[in-house]
């Protein structure tokens, strides 16, 4: 759901660098740095697109992380790779730190990162993308409608087995470098 009623231009200076947020990673950094390590353009259409933005200085980008969190750990690295191509102001805000700003930006009424948040230079909120590519989404909102008792007898046991599908569905078609990469870019496209 896109928010465009929050304003985040108070959240502006209040990050930290992408290359900050890897550097004070305490845990899944090696993991996380591999996935930035080993990110490729999976056609040059893409990274010519992320390219042709280093020119736009109408778009800031703030990402709401946590370095505990598997789905940053596999789509932040691409989301850093394809913001650097393109040049654009980006600012990492520690979930925990935040909770004010990722209220705004509740996935299923739950604290779901990455938040990957596009505004204007006055923080009017343009688009966000995440907590993960719509194809991986998908399964754990099935799972959410079909299990909605958390505390049901059953549920840790299910969830796991679809947190195990989640993370081969990142890995699908080209991996979780395309989708993140085309998801980007369609939002990023609309502005």
């Amino acid at each position: 759901m896109l928010n465009l009623s929050v304003n985040v231009a108070y959240k502006f200076g209040k990050g930290i660098s992408p290359r900050q947020f890897m550097e004070s990673m305490e845990r899944n950094k090696e993991e996380f740095a591999r996935g930035y390590e080993a990110f490729v353009w999976v056609n040059d259409e893409d990274r010519e697109f992320f390219e042709s933005l280093q020119f736009r200085d109408d778009l800031r980008v703030l990402i709401l992380a946590a370095e505990w969190c598997g789905d940053v750990v596999r789509s932040v690295p691409v989301v850093f790779r394809a913001l650097e191509a393109a040049g654009l102001k980006t600012e990492v805000l520690i979930l925990e730190e935040h909770q004010d700003l990722m209220d705004h930006f509740l996935t299923m009424g739950g604290r779901s990162v990455p938040v990957v948040i596009l505004a204007d230079p006055g923080g009017h909120v343009l688009g966000h993308w995440g907590p993960r590519p719509r194809h991986v989404q998908q399964l754990m909102v099935d799972f959410k409608r079909e299990n909605p008792v958390r505390e049901a007898a059953d549920y840790e046991e299910k969830i796991a087995v679809v947190r195990k599908r989640m993370a081969e569905k990142y890995e699908e078609g080209a991996g979780v470098n395309a989708s993140v990469v085309a998801e980007l870019r369609e939002l990023i496209s609309g502005m």
